[in-house]
C-alpha cells in the first residue's frame, strides 16, 4: 500500500503544479509574452489566462505604464568647443510588448545610448549661450528623434527633459562676474535715474513755490495799492467835503512828500514844480497866523470864527 500512496501523492503534486502553470493571472497595465517550444505564441493581457503547462512558458512580463528613467550626466561639446555636462530624464511607455521583447535586446540601454548620441548632435550645432537658453528647443528636437527611432521597438517617448546644464567652472565664474557687473550697472542706472528724478521734482517744486510767492507778492502789492488809492480817495473826498483852502492843501502836500520818498526801490525822486507854490502858500499862512496872533492880543484876546477868517482879505 505504501508505494501506491506515494504514487498518489506524486500525482497530486504534479496536478497541483500543472494547475499553477495552467492558470496565469496578469495584473492591470501589464502584459506577458508566451512562447511555445521557444517560439512566440501570443501576448497575455491583464486578467485570468490559461496556458498549456510544460509546453507554454512565460518569456517576459512587461509593465505598460509610463516609465521615468533619469540618465547620468553626459559630457557634450558645444559649437564653441566648450564641454558641458547635461542630465536628461526620459518619459516613455511600452505600446507593443512583443516588439519591446524581440526587436531590441534592452530598450532601456538603447534609449540611453540614442539619447546621448542625439544630444551630442543637437548641442554640437549650438554655442554655449544658445544651449543655456534653448531648453525647449533641445527637448523638442530630442523627443522627435527618439520617438521616431523607438517606434519600431514598441516604445513611445512622451517627454524629454533636461534636468541640468553645467558649463565648466571657469565659464561659471565668468558668467557670475558678468551677472554681477550687470546688476551693478543696473543699480547705478537706477540710482542715477532716481537722483535725476529727485532733482527734477525739487526744481519743479522750487519753480512752483517761486511762482506762487510771486503771485502772492503781486496780489499783496495790488491790494496795498488799492488800499492806498482808496485812502487817497477818502482823504480827497474828506478835503473836498470840508471845502479846504489853498493853504491847507499846501500843508497836506508837504506832509505827503516824505511818504513819496519811502521805499527801498526809490533811488531817485523828482521834486515837482508845484512845491514852490505850496511853500509860498504855507509861508503866507504862517504870516497870517502871526499877524492874527498880534491882533488878537491888542483886541483883548478875541478870535474870529473860521468863516470870518476865510472872508478876511489876505495880508499879503
Amino acid at each position: 500500500m505504501e508505494p501506491v500512496i506515494i504514487v498518489l501523492i506524486i500525482l497530486v503534486v504534479l496536478v497541483f503544479i500543472a494547475l499553477i502553470k495552467t492558470i496565469q493571472v496578469i495584473p492591470q497595465a501589464s502584459a506577458a509574452i508566451v512562447e511555445r517550444f521557444g517560439r512566440y505564441t501570443r501576448t497575455l493581457n491583464a486578467g485570468l489566462n490559461i496556458v498549456v503547462p510544460f509546453i507554454d512558458t512565460i518569456r517576459n512580463r512587461i509593465d505598460l505604464r509610463e516609465q521615468v528613467v533619469p540618465f547620468p550626466p553626459q559630457p557634450v561639446i558645444t559649437q564653441d568647443n566648450l564641454v558641458v555636462n547635461i542630465d536628461t530624464v526620459i518619459y516613455y511607455q511600452v505600446t507593443d510588448a512583443r516588439a519591446a521583447t524581440y526587436e531590441v535586446a534592452s530598450y532601456i540601454q538603447a534609449i540611453e545610448q540614442l539619447t546621448v548620441t542625439t544630444l551630442r548632435n543637437i548641442i554640437g550645432g549650438m554655442d554655449l549661450e544658445r544651449t543655456l537658453t534653448s531648453r525647449e528647443e533641445i527637448n523638442a528636437a530630442l523627443r522627435g528623434v527618439l520617438d521616431e527611432a523607438t517606434g519600431k521597438w514598441g516604445i513611445r517617448v512622451n517627454r524629454v527633459e533636461l534636468k541640468a546644464i553645467e558649463p565648466p567652472t571657469s565659464i561659471q565664474d565668468s558668467m557670475e562676474k558678468q551677472m554681477r557687473a550687470d546688476r551693478d550697472k543696473r543699480a547705478a542706472i537706477l540710482t542715477a535715474e532716481g537722483t535725476r528724478q529727485a532733482a527734477i521734482l525739487t526744481a519743479e517744486g522750487e519753480k512752483q513755490s517761486a511762482i506762487l510767492r510771486a503771485e502772492g507778492e503781486a496780489k499783496a502789492a495790488a491790494l496795498r495799492a488799492e488800499g492806498e488809492a482808496q485812502a487817497v480817495r477818502t482823504v480827497f473826498e474828506a478835503i473836498h467835503a470840508g471845502d479846504a483852502d489853498q493853504k491847507l492843501l499846501s500843508y497836506q502836500y508837504l506832509q505827503m512828500l516824505p511818504k513819496i520818498a519811502e521805499g527801498d526801490a526809490n533811488k531817485l525822486w523828482i521834486v515837482p514844480s508845484e512845491i514852490g507854490d505850496a511853500l509860498k502858500g504855507l509861508s503866507g499862512a504862517m504870516g497870517n497866523f502871526g499877524g492874527m496872533g498880534g491882533g488878537s492880543g491888542s483886541n483883548g484876546g478875541g478870535s474870529d470864527s473860521p468863516k470870518e477868517r476865510r472872508e478876511k482879505p489876505s495880508i499879503d
